[in-house]
């Protein structure tokens, strides 16, 4: 069961400052489902059915059940709205197969590309690399290093081990007819940060032995959920409203905060979501993320004592995964009062207190699912990426575009001499 929930002893904003803004702009919510014409070459994700039908789900398993049976090491080489999402869920739910992934084209810097070089020595890899548009450095130098590997290493047998996952009439595309590469899509109405629900997202996690079946059902009952509930009942409309009054209250930050460190890369793609959707013309809320409790002997601090510039959302795990129960040993440690507890009950009871503390000086949302599972990633993905759209229409942002990303690489791009001509 998904739950939303909002406390705040400050009352920052009223409830019925909430209900008559929430009334105000109730239009947004049959707005934003009704797939909007300035919008529609960017809402491929708002139904998962179109890109994560059961055909392509299919489709999609049966060539990631051959990476696994061939395959000890599978590379996904990507960066940002590429990687965060799949990287996420398979971080989250460890190996669920003998293939190991790897992470590459999501940093220039050639220590760790040597790294991974060592890494796959001796193993049976495939490679998929993702890149909508095929112009963005980190994945495409990336592949042209693993690209060089794989050749060395399987001669003519290289191409059946490469995947690429782009655009279709991309010239990511056109390499892969010259060269017989496997080619998968990225859909053209689906930006990089709201493609977890396609080949983008779901073939990685399918190659790691995550069942992506699950994923998509979690974001398609989210979907149920969030059109059949209207106003302020419906949890991603109460979220962006809340934030944004919050905002307009001097609210300049949100930390999303978990006590399970399996959360850590789902935090990374939260992060990119929000950041990359709102910050711009001059506005937005600043995501970031406090990984608990280690995060509470040094945020924690901050969000007691500092600049109350922040709201905080929890991520509440319902349901006990795990068991470990601390015993007496011949030590007086004066832990003793510890004897016979879980330590699940003891990161419980660090979650509730630390809620409690903080929704004393800050706005704190909670938001709980039932386990760290494919389902509830898939509720997440979609909850998040809804809310996004609303939050950022009540900003005044379009949601879907980022100017300031292509800033620094024309400067990057000029130094490292990219013939102009080149797109």
């Amino acid at each position: 069961m998904f739950e939303f929930t909002y406390q705040d002893s400050q009352n920052r904003v009223s409830e019925t400052r909430q209900k008559n803004y929430g009334k105000e702009h109730s239009q947004l919510l049959s707005y934003a489902r009704s797939c909007p014409e300035e919008y529609r070459d960017v809402l491929g994700w708002l139904d998962p059915e179109d890109w994560a039908s059961q055909e392509q789900l299919a489709r999609l398993e049966e060539k990631a059940k051959e990476v696994r049976e061939k395959a000890d090491a599978f590379v996904l080489v990507g960066v940002g709205g590429s990687n965060n999402a799949a990287r996420s869920v398979i971080k989250a739910l460890d190996q669920r197969s003998g293939c190991k992934v790897y992470y590459a084209g999501n940093t220039l810097s050639p220590y760790e590309i040597n790294r991974l070089l060592r890494e796959l020595e001796g193993k049976s890899v495939y490679i998929d690399v993702i890149a909508k548009n095929f112009e963005t450095l980190e994945p495409g130098s990336a592949f042209r290093v693993l690209r060089k590997f794989l050749q060395e290493k399987y001669g003519s047998g290289a191409a059946e081990r490469i995947i690429a996952t782009g655009t279709p009439g991309s010239h990511l595309e056109e390499l892969c007819r010259e060269h017989g590469y496997t080619f998968l899509t990225f859909p053209e109405p689906v930006g990089g940060r709201y493609s977890a629900l396609t080949d983008v997202g779901l073939f990685p996690m399918a190659a790691a032995g995550i069942d992506i079946r699950k994923v998509v059902q979690g974001a398609k009952d989210m979907r149920q959920l969030l059109w059949e509930t209207d106003g302020m009942d419906n949890p991603a409309y109460r979220y962006a409203v809340i934030r944004n009054l919050l905002y307009q209250e001097g609210i300049k930050m949100e930390m999303l905060s978990f006590f399970e460190p399996r959360y850590r890369f789902f935090a990374k793609w939260w992060i990119q979501l929000f950041a990359e959707s709102e910050g711009k013309d001059g506005k937005g809320i600043y995501p970031v993320a406090a990984e608990c409790s280690e995060d509470l002997h040094s945020v924690g601090q901050f969000v007691q004592d500092g600049s109350h510039v922040m709201a905080e959302t929890f991520l509440e795990v319902r349901n006990q995964d795990a068991a470990y129960v601390l015993e007496k040993d011949q030590v007086d440690d004066r832990f003793d009062y510890l004897n016979g507890v879980d330590f699940w009950e003891i990161n419980r009871k660090a979650f509730e207190a630390t809620r409690m503390a903080h929704s004393q000086c800050l706005p704190c949302f909670t938001i709980t699912v039932d386990a760290i599972d494919e389902y509830s990633f898939g509720q997440l993905f979609y909850f998040f990426e809804f809310a996004c759209f609303l939050s950022g229409k009540l900003l005044g942002v379009n949601p879907f575009d980022q100017p300031g990303v292509e800033a620094y690489k024309g400067y990057m791009f000029k130094a490292l001499g990219k013939p102009e001509n080149i797109e």
